[in-house]
């Protein structure tokens, strides 16, 4: 019975619009995992989200991507302590396989280079929405004192290589963090 309520739930999201977003950051329509994945995945994020501002109401501007049980954070803290408190209850989630922590201390950036890291990320979601070989739906894009962190799911490995080539071209970017994994690597495509 609850299977086919969550069947239900699932085609009444699908149909409200033809590009439905769940929390990972990628959407269904170029997605390719599967609808069971996304959902697991939406669960981890919300369980983790609800935790995180349950200890401490400022956590809730943490942002938390999730693929495949991947776990990346990203945002602004204010003590190395809080930054460790987080990535502690990111590996507690369950179902967590990887955490890839980009949060930063506060105080560590002004405005100037603040402003710059957002024209980083805006110049490489242009360049991946204009490379006819990227799907940049499928990215995740966060920049941080010069150092892109891209997260997200690659069709193949051409592709995967191209959106690193991408993310290196731009002016002023000190260091490429990719967090991109292929269908192939998604934990229900192995054999």
């Amino acid at each position: 019975m609850n299977f086919l309520k969550i069947v239900f739930v699932c085609l009444f999201l699908l149909q409200c619009t033809s590009a439905t977003r769940f929390g990972t950051g990628v959407d269904i329509t170029f997605d390719p995992r599967t609808i069971g994945m996304q959902i697991d995945d939406t669960i981890m994020q919300k369980n983790l989200v609800a935790r995180l501002s349950l200890a401490d109401k400022k956590y809730f501007f943490i942002q938390v991507e999730i693929l495949d049980g991947r776990i990346f954070l990203s945002g602004k803290v204010d003590t190395p302590q809080e930054k460790i408190q987080i990535t502690k209850m990111a590996w507690e989630t369950k179902g967590a396989r990887s955490v890839k922590n980009a949060i930063t201390i506060k105080g560590k950036s002004n405005f100037k280079s603040t402003a710059k890291d957002v024209l980083i990320t805006s110049q490489l979601r242009t360049a991946l929405i204009l490379n006819k070989k990227t799907k940049a739906r499928n990215y995740t894009l966060e920049t941080i004192n010069k150092e892109i962190y891209i997260f997200g799911i690659a069709i193949d490995k051409d592709e995967k290589e191209e959106v690193i080539r991408e993310a290196n071209k731009i002016y002023n970017v000190e260091k490429v963090i990719p967090s991109i994994y292929l269908v192939s690597e998604l934990s229900r495509n192995k054999n």
